[in-house]
């Protein structure tokens, strides 16, 4: 299977699973995130999702550079601008599709390319120490066109990126973390368990408050501060009166851990 899926307490592992392919995502798999994410946002049960790839040899190479060519082929410049427009980026998750819920990217090795671009549209990376991260695409004449240019600017400083977009040269996870790119670095051997932990700590919470708080934070980047208040306030005052707010409290008085429901 291109793809592996499991869910436990309220946490999703998605594992890109071609590590013969360094996890490049063709059609097939392509779709079947589509659905998986789509299933991800509509799902009471799960709460987090982490997305990692299989192996050792990378987290994900982008899209697979044997399909993209008929792809290319198959449209002009014209149709396919106007399908970016319309249908999910690479992954699902790097355009037109908001999966509402958090996601953290558990970076098993080099994360290049449309790899990079996939982990950046994830909430938090946590990387091993001998990953190492780029957006090569000018080095190939093209630029990083599922998110890199926005997002990436948005992750670390603006000459951070430029730099890394410009050059097209990698970084170590060592700079990744100190740059603010990725909020953890571990070893291999605890990649998944410290992924895993935050995972856990997230989905404990409730989930109103997580998806609202999520938003807010997107939401309000764009605007200005004054702005990002009312923004703000307007996702924080319905949950006040919501049937986890008052069982948040309950289980404060009581001692006890929270059984929130979505409610």
């Amino acid at each position: 299977m291109p793809i592996k899926t499991e869910l436990i307490e309220g946490v999703l592992t998605v594992t890109l699973n071609r590590p013969k392919a360094r996890n490049a995502i063709n059609a097939e798999m392509r779709e079947a995130l589509i659905n998986i994410w789509t299933d991800f946002r509509d799902s009471d049960e799960a709460r987090v999702g982490i997305l990692t790839g299989a192996g050792e040899q990378s987290f994900c190479a982008g899209a697979d550079l044997k399909e993209i060519g008929d792809y290319y082929r198959a449209m002009t410049p014209i149709e396919r601008r106007e399908m970016g427009i319309r249908t999910p980026g690479l992954g699902a998750i790097t355009r037109n599709f908001d999966p509402r819920k958090p996601i953290i990217a558990a970076i098993n090795g080099p994360c290049l390319a449309g790899g990079l671009e996939l982990a950046l549209a994830c909430d938090i990376r946590i990387a091993v120490e001998a990953a190492t991260f780029g957006l090569p695409e000018v080095t190939r004449g093209i630029l990083p066109g599922a998110g890199g240019t926005q997002r990436l600017p948005r992750s670390v400083s603006q000459g951070v990126a430029l730099e890394m977009i410009l050059t097209g040269a990698p970084i170590e996870s060592e700079s990744a973390l100190r740059w603010g790119l990725i909020s953890h670095v571990v070893s291999a051997a605890d990649l998944m368990k410290e992924a895993t932990r935050i995972a856990r700590l997230i989905a404990a919470n409730g989930p109103l408050a997580v998806r609202a708080a999520r938003d807010a934070v997107y939401q309000g980047s764009a605007i200005p501060l004054g702005e990002a208040l009312s923004l703000e306030q307007y996702h924080a005052e319905p949950l006040r009166l919501s049937e986890d707010a008052a069982e948040g409290v309950q289980a404060f008085i009581d001692r006890r851990p929270a059984n929130f429901q979505g409610k």
